[in-house]
């Protein structure tokens, strides 16, 4: 239903709760008033706040405060300011001050405005020596006036000075960060003509750029410019621009590119290679990848196992077992031998299919071969074995793993508390978990909320709250999930106050609550005829930031009449349809 109009700030939310308050605390009904203090209080750290403490109200002030101090925290002294840098030109234009610069004797020195230059175009900077220029090109960009700096070092090119090679490193990045692309690529062109060697890092990130911005033939003159400057392009390099390619949908010329850069003594990067071939398979399918994958052997450039297991992955996602038949035997062709990483691959995919016998078969294979299993390949079996409700098998495997000393993680165990408590073995489960802490690998958050939540389902909330006291013994402190799941329990057995003073907790220490749990915890207290407390709970509800919705006001208004309170609950009716909480239209049988 779509509500007119809501109040738009938590003060109007608060008034319709003080409305709520006075109805009832006339009549006394003071239903649901004392908080738990059972052994739920293990959850709590020291005494309750109010519920006006959890408003999370911001000072204007104090936020500013907080952005001013944000911004000035990357300035030092020495390194390039970048928050400065999104100044438009007019505020590019340098007031009449005089910029102040370090001399070579460790001084301040005093040069000409600089007002000037950006009005004219060459302005004072023209008549600087080169020695005065790169002084005030190290100041400006120590200063975060990135623009400025770039302007300057294009007039440093056109009077054939060489501009300080630092800065304009660091000048280039910060443009970047600044998505101003264009300038950052005319200044390491600069840098490139006046003999300078940029770091392959700054090459990379502003190649990476021109791809994203669809500049791939200024990318592909940046590549041959980075030769001639001796930062010799790498993997990455290379990468980004084939990417771009196949983005562009220019499949042939890719691979063309690819040959003609070893043709060119480019070293034969395997990784570049895995990527093109991979890309041939997706885009050109796999007849295609192969035949470049053959084709590319004559020019230095050879296949392994990391290359044909990228291949065996994308036909396995997509469930081409054929194609991943005919991966196989192009691999044993060239004399590879599939690893342990091939024979993960193919058991991931088998036993997300519950291709139990397949999968059996291969780890006979990698047994036979020596190419022994891995915590990883039991992981994968016993998790798949989970996931269909093979328990057993799946602690046969356990027992296997651990009778090979393959000693299990972290995972293996969480896997199979899970599944324990999925078939509602909670207690065999928590038995495990306390066996952990005997071994290498003690439990951590996940393995005890999976347990907190098996007893929650199953109602047994002293269990599971004996288990959140071990936890916290531990030092383990509970989390979103545990609380959720603790909230849960208590009102499926309608323990309202409980899961109430769960919330509480964690409006105490700002977690972010979801509706949901607020909703939950409201109609238990109603059913259960404590109208106060759940009133109390909405107040929390609004304070912490969110709304309450239709559903919450009709099981309070409910709730009311339920007690005996007709006419409040009239009342109530009528206000919320005038706040248009509720539509004109809302009918309730008291």
């Amino acid at each position: 239903m779509e509500h007119a109009c809501l109040f738009p700030s938590a003060v109007g939310e608060v008034s319709r709760l003080h409305l709520l308050h006075s109805c009832y605390r006339r009549r006394h009904l003071f239903l649901g008033r004392k908080w738990s203090t059972g052994a739920l209080s293990i959850l709590m750290n020291g005494a309750p706040t109010s519920l006006s403490s959890v408003q999370g109200l911001t000072d204007p002030l104090a936020s500013q405060t907080t952005k001013f101090l944000s911004r000035c925290s990357g300035m030092q002294h020495g390194l390039l300011c970048l928050d400065n840098a999104h100044e438009n030109d007019t505020a590019e234009k340098m007031n009449s001050s005089r910029v102040i610069v370090d001399n070579q004797n460790g001084q301040m020195e005093s040069q000409k405005p600089v007002a000037s230059f950006v009005s004219s175009g060459e302005g004072a900077f023209a008549d600087n020596s080169e020695k005065t220029n790169n002084r005030i090109l190290q100041s400006t960009c120590r200063n975060g006036r990135l623009l400025v700096a770039a302007k300057l070092v294009e007039v440093m090119s056109r009077h054939n000075q060489i501009p300080h090679f630092a800065s304009c490193i660091n000048l280039i990045r910060g443009l970047l960060k600044v998505d101003r692309l264009e300038k950052a690529f005319k200044v390491l062109q600069i840098l490139i003509m006046s003999g300078g060697v940029p770091d392959i890092i700054t090459c990379n990130m502003v190649v990476g750029g021109l791809c994203k911005a669809g500049q791939l033939s200024s990318a592909i003159d940046l590549l041959e410019d980075m030769s001639y400057s001796g930062c010799l392009p790498d993997a990455i390099t290379y990468n980004s621009i084939i990417r771009s390619m196949f983005n562009d949908k220019k499949y042939t010329h890719s691979v063309q590119f690819w040959k003609n850069q070893l043709r060119k003594g480019c070293p034969p990067y395997v990784i570049t290679y895995t990527v093109l071939i991979e890309l041939v398979c997706k885009h050109c399918g796999l007849a295609k990848s192969l035949e470049v994958l053959e084709d590319m052997a004559t020019y230095g450039c050879y296949p392994d196992t990391v290359t044909y297991n990228s291949l065996v992955n994308y036909t396995l996602k997509r469930g081409r077992f054929g194609e991943t038949t005919i991966v196989l035997q192009s691999l044993l062709s060239h004399e590879l031998q599939p690893n342990v990483v091939t024979y993960n691959t193919l058991l991931h995919a088998l036993c997300s299919r519950g291709c139990w016998d397949e999968a059996d078969n291969i780890l006979s294979i990698m047994k036979e071969t020596l190419c022994l299993p891995t915590v990883v390949t039991y992981n994968i079996l016993i998790n798949g074995l989970c996931k269909y409700g093979l328990l057993d098998r799946a602690i046969s495997f356990f027992d296997l793993m651990v009778q090979e000393n393959c000693f299990p993680d972290i995972i293996t165990y969480n896997t199979l508390i899970g599944a324990l408590c999925k078939e509602d073995l909670v207690d065999e489960a928590l038995e495990v978990l306390e066996k952990l802490h005997c071994t290498a690998c003690p439990p951590g958050v996940i393995s005890y909320n999976t347990v907190i939540d098996g007893f929650a389902q199953k109602g047994e909330m002293n269990k599971a709250t004996v288990v959140t006291f071990q936890m916290i013994q531990n030092g383990i402190l509970p989390d979103d999930i545990t609380h959720y799941s603790l909230i849960s329990g208590f009102c499926r057995v309608d323990l309202g106050d409980e899961a109430a003073a769960i919330l509480k907790e964690m409006n105490r220490k700002k977690s972010l609550v979801r509706p949901s749990a607020y909703r939950s915890v409201i109609r238990c207290l109603c059913e259960n005829g404590k109208v106060i407390t759940a009133i109390d709970v909405m107040e929390s509800m609004v304070l912490a930031g969110s709304s309450p919705d239709e559903m919450i006001y009709s099981t309070i208004i409910k709730a009311v009449a339920a007690a005996g309170m007709i006419e409040e609950a009239h009342h109530l009716l009528k206000k919320l349809i005038e706040w248009r909480i509720l539509s004109e239209d809302t009918q309730m049988n008291f």
